[in-house]
């Protein structure tokens, strides 16, 4: 294999990686965010306890942690294809990701509003702040340097998810690294993708890091 196509199928492999993580993890926020959100509000300490909902949604949240990605996206290919017409390749993956993922934000999101100081949410009503805005300018607000680190570690796991996708067709670096340095025993190009995302995963660490020191209240 020749040097240019050598790059060329790294070029596709990492842009499809990035479309594949980035799309990800967005969406997996939209779905997760609201619903971590929630689950702190529902708690039998929370603000609006609902304990039927908080426990339905942690069964539901808890099933889809438990089940391990890759026979997540074996099991669910059938309903894929069904969806989106195809149940390989990286629209595919994209779709069984955000399903994986947005259990795992929506965890990551409770965990980091549970470290929110309760005075400060009891201050906010005494005064007598709504429920939006106790969650939007004191829980959410409170909570940003926790929300940007956990973020960066959502970020990083669903980039590994979207390296094992490619066992199945799955499109991106671990795709290459499977059809080349596995089946085709080109170690090299295995080794290239390995250290490809190892960089990756340093590069949006720094960044999460970065953020949530600029921008936390307590320094």
């Amino acid at each position: 294999m020749t040097t240019q196509i050598l790059i060329g199928l790294l070029w596709e492999g990492l842009l499809q990686t990035l479309a594949m993580t980035l799309i990800s993890t967005l969406v997996a926020y939209v779905i997760g965010l609201p619903v971590g959100v929630s689950l702190i509000l529902t708690d039998k300490e929370g603000i609006h306890p609902i304990s039927w909902y908080n426990k339905a949604m942690g069964f539901v949240v808890n099933v889809i942690r438990s089940v391990p990605f890759l026979i997540l996206m074996i099991a669910l290919m059938p309903y894929v294809r069904l969806v989106i017409g195809t149940g390989i390749g990286t629209p595919a993956t994209i779709a069984v990701l955000i399903i994986a993922a947005w259990p795992f934000v929506a965890r990551l999101v409770e965990q980091s509003l549970k470290e929110v100081d309760p005075g400060v949410i009891e201050a906010a009503q005494s005064l007598g702040a709504s429920t939006w805005t106790i969650i939007t300018k004191v829980m959410l607000l409170e909570a940003r340097p926790s929300l940007l680190n956990g973020a960066a570690v959502s970020t990083i796991t669903i980039l590994g998810y979207s390296a094992m996708a490619g066992i199945v067709g799955g499109g991106g670096l671990g795709d290459l690294a499977i059809k080349y340095g596995l089946y085709r025993y080109e170690t090299t190009i295995m080794w290239i993708t390995v250290v490809v995302l190892v960089i990756l995963v340093q590069i949006l660490q720094e960044i999460g890091v970065k953020l949530a020191r600029k921008l936390d209240n307590r320094l």
